[in-house]
């Protein structure tokens, strides 16, 4: 039997974007190829023309509209999560911009080294780049509409010889609408069970003919969602707000301070400032977006045809930092300039804890020229993207301003800009297709300064700015301030006059002249590849690409892949590549203070590019960029209704981009030496504030990984007098583990969590019936176990880590169910209500002795991708025209 190419157009599987000529193309299929428009299609994964699903060399999934619209998330991040159960996504409530873009994976790898593609065109980078671990900096899928895709394939490897830098994991290719009339409108509303985070959701999409041969697809969402809060009241060994709590101590020092008023005065805090019960929320932060995208085609004429697609985006988010209690290191007294002694409690009785916000700004622009000249396929086509977040911190104080402190400041913006030019080709040889393409990539990354009182040093960031004492003793002026009844006591080590006060508006201090800027670069690639029918049985492809980086020099990397048809039924498929990352001036660039707790106690951690002189003081490298290997090899079988697809893989990394641990900084000489010698370092590089540093990372490439796993994926339709049902079942393992030895990178606690941490099974079962007027699904998802450790002690004399005296916790497999019904009232609407979480599961509490993952008012592991927010019901209403 030979293997069938789908006779669409070639400019098609170029940019996934088509109208005249696909049809055209439609009518010169055979009757044998028609037979495949049913099944699903890839456009991406081979260069040449797209392929079926079970025929392509490569896993691909490919999610249609339908299923898109049938997961009850706005944020297209958890539609993936839901859909697909290699790609996972975490929540960090308290991780800075984190809190509003969240890490994702595929394949245990970050999203950073995942492309991302709109109608097969590269998708721009978000502003944010996370700044612990693998610092990823990627497009921010929350900002496509799921109003606005066809569908999505979501191809499960390695392909940086076909689509370039990024592509180490694999490559998700967002395909838009391009309907000439028709629409749709949603509107949906839920809330969990909890009684919190209220969701509203409108959605729509309307398309237009542009003459006869023309179209204008127009999608909105608008969603409103409310902050949850899954926490208990703050308390951790050094201060404890619940009597009841078994830290709670009743001789502690700090109980001076809990006086009824105290309590009221905190419990007032937490409501006005964000709607809790609690001084620390632990959950969902509020967001609101509205997302706009745009898609255009005009057919010029028979064989050309110019297209334009692009997005207008808004999102505002706002989400907490840690509490802030008495003596915790920011809330001190201090000696005012007349003597008198002053405390923030003077501003926030209660304490307080910092509200941060993120306003984010996307949108992007590609316009291009595809069609044929023959049997050349030619794509010319141009994009811009640019991306920003503006960020704003409140109920906060420059410690370091004393009483003359403001509560609100603007901390600084962080933007994302990027250009590219592409001209990508191919000529079709009856068997084979040859592609080959150039492309051109501008890169910008801006520090937008803060406002000066956001950074500013103020006079209470040296000890005894007013001259009041000298050898233990007063001065003249010191003597005045005592003589006008002030309490000073300049012989008392211990005497507010001394205390030094952190630096910045706390919590996110704004970007000072010293770490704001800008980073630049660009780079040139190009690229071949061959595919086609070697035998009837066997499609083979090789693809070779070449990049040019301004700042990370040249690599070429490569691609081998191929598909044997075994049997009429079964299929074998193959590949084998080489990747390529080279970091993004954003994470060479980016820097960020803020106040960790890495002992529950809160102090100030600073992230410094690799470059600076922070870095280099510390014994940073220069960033060079990422390699990889991947293969991968499977299995493929088609029984008519039932599908398989059975796919092992193994990417091995090199020179893994990642976040060292933290170096701890302390200006105590008599304290911990290392510490010490750490914030000497930092003081020799000029590091305004050094001594209000309590830690320094940077980032590196800090050692080798090996990650394996397997993807099974399963359909099965079957067809009755009852109505169709749809069985599928998806099911990913993988693990990743050290190829080199991390430890002078990371420690001991960092290690183990890199390749314990987080679960190594996942599943995803799901059916779906219809019949008439009626339609059910019901989805099944599975999380493995795992074990997190905390508190580490190390064997003596070695690097092995004690578990006999190491605090660890290993938290149980954990299912959710969903739930949806749909009641088509008529050919225009339909009314669905569903539950998510249906039976209200949560995965394990934090135990008591994890400080790491139960201090300060948390009940479950914050950043777990196991969800912790317990069961959601909604409703929606859907109209199609």
């Amino acid at each position: 039997m030979k293997l069938k190419r789908i006779s669409a157009t070639i400019c098609a599987s170029l940019t996934g974007l088509s109208m005249t000529l696909a049809a055209q193309a439609q009518e010169e299929q055979t009757p044998d190829a028609a037979s495949i428009d049913m099944e699903k299609i890839a456009v991406v994964g081979a260069r040449g023309a797209p392929r079926t699903v079970t025929s392509s060399p490569v896993p691909v999934d490919v999610i249609s509209a339908d299923e898109l619209s049938g997961v009850a998330f706005s944020d297209m991040n958890d539609v993936l999560k839901t859909l697909v159960p290699s790609y996972t996504l975490g929540r960090q409530p308290i991780s800075d911009g984190a809190a509003f873009i969240r890490p994702a994976s595929l394949r245990g790898l970050p999203t950073d080294k995942t492309l991302v593609l709109v109608n097969s065109k590269r998708r721009h980078r978000s502003a944010l780049v996370q700044t612990s671990g693998s610092g990823t900096q990627g497009p921010d899928l929350s900002m496509i509409p799921t109003a606005a895709i066809g569908n999505v394939e979501v191809l499960r490897d390695g392909a940086a010889a076909q689509y370039g830098s990024d592509a180490i994991a694999g490559v998700i290719n967002f395909q838009l609408k391009n309907n000439t009339e028709g629409g749709m409108f949603t509107a949906e509303y839920g809330q969990f069970y909890e009684g919190d985070g209220e969701t509203l959701v409108l959605t729509g999409n309307k398309g237009f003919a542009l003459g006869d041969d023309g179209f204008i697809s127009i999608s909105a969402e608008y969603s409103d969602n409310e902050a949850t809060s899954r926490a208990k009241q703050y308390c951790t060994g050094a201060f404890c707000l619940n009597p009841d709590d078994p830290n709670f101590n009743p001789d502690a020092d700090y109980n001076q301070y809990l006086t009824p008023e105290f309590y009221a005065a905190a419990e007032q805090m937490a409501q006005s400032v964000h709607g809790a019960d609690v001084v620390q929320p632990w959950g969902r932060p509020n967001f609101d977006s509205t997302l706009i995208f745009i898609n255009a085609g005009y057919a010029i004429s028979s064989d050309m045809e110019l297209y334009g697609f692009g997005n207008y985006s808004q999102k505002d988010g706002d989400s907490t930092f840690f509490y802030r209690y008495p003596e915790n290191g920011t809330i001190e007294n201090i000696r005012l300039q007349d003597g008198s002694v002053w405390s923030p409690l003077s501003i926030y009785p209660g304490g307080f804890t910092p509200r941060f916000k993120g306003e984010i700004t996307d949108y992007s622009a590609v316009a291009g020229l595809k069609g044929m000249v023959g049997a050349l396929g030619y794509d010319i086509s141009a994009r811009y993207g640019y991306d920003e977040i503006d960020y704003t911190i409140s109920n906060t104080i420059n410690p370091s301003l004393g009483d003359a402190t403001p509560t609100s400041f603007s901390p600084g913006a962080l933007s994302n800009e990027e250009t590219q030019i592409q001209a990508d080709f191919t000529y079709d040889f009856a068997s084979y297709v040859f592609a080959f393409g150039l492309s051109y990539l501008d890169e910008g990354y801006d520090i937008e300064q803060g406002e000066e009182l956001s950074y500013l040093a103020g006079d209470y960031s040296v000890a005894d700015p007013w001259g009041f004492c000298a050898d233990g003793t007063a001065t003249a002026a010191g003597t005045a301030v005592v003589a006008s009844g002030s309490s000073l006591n300049c012989a008392n080590s211990d005497d507010p006059v001394y205390q030094i006060m952190g630096v910045g508006s706390n919590g996110f201090p704004g970007y000072s002249p010293e770490f704001s800027g800008s980073y630049d670069r660009d780079s040139y690639s190009a690229y071949v590849d061959l595919s086609g029918d070697i035998t009837d049985s066997l499609y083979g492809q090789a693809a070779l690409r070449y990049e040019d980086y301004s700042d990370m020099g040249s690599e070429l990397v490569y691609k081998v892949a191929g598909f044997y048809q075994l049997t009429e039924e079964l299929g074998l498929r193959a590949s084998y590549g080489t990747g390529f990352r080279a970091p993004t001036p954003g994470q060479q660039g980016t820097t960020n203070v803020s106040t960790a707790l890495p002992n529950g106690f809160p102090v100030a951690t600073g992230l410094f590019p690799a470059s600076s002189a922070v870095g280099q003081a510390l014994g940073a490298n220069l960033l060079d960029p990422e390699t990889s290997t991947n293969v991968t090899f499977g299995l493929t079988a088609d029984y008519g209704p039932l599908n398989v697809t059975v796919d092992y893989y193994r990417i091995a990394l090199e020179d893994r981009f990642y976040s060292i641990s933290t170096l701890d900084v302390s200006s105590d000489a008599q304290g911990d030496p290392q510490a010490y010698a750490n914030y000497l370092a930092l003081a020799n590089a000029n590091v305004v504030g050094a001594e209000t540093i309590g830690a320094v990372r940077y980032f590196q490439n800090a050692f080798d990984t090996v990650t394996e796993g397997v993807d099974v994926v399963a359909s099965y339709n079957m067809e009755s007098d009852y109505g169709m049902t749809t069985f599928t079942a998806s099911y990913n393992y993988n693990t990743t583990e050290f190829d080199s030895d991390p430890s002078e990178f990371l420690n001991a606690e960092d290690m183990y969590d890199f390749e314990n941490g987080t679960p190594e099974s996942r599943a995803i079962l799901s059916v779906k019936h219809a019949f008439d007027d009626v339609e059910v699904v019901a989805r099944a998802s599975y999380y493995g176990e795992y074990t997190n450790i905390d508190s580490v002690s190390l064997i003596e004399g070695t690097s092995q880590i004690d578990f006999d005296n190491t605090a660890s916790q290993t938290f149980s497999s954990e299912w959710f169910l969903d739930l949806e019904g749909t009641y088509h009232i008529n050919e225009t609407l339909s009314l669905i209500a569903g539950v998510r979480n249906l039976f209200d599961n949560y995965p394990d509490e934090s135990a008591p002795d994890m400080a790491g993952d139960a201090c300060c008012g948390r009940i479950y592991r914050s950043d777990s991708i196991v969800d912790w927010q317990g069961g959601y019901y909604y409703t929606k209403l859907v109209a199609k025209f």
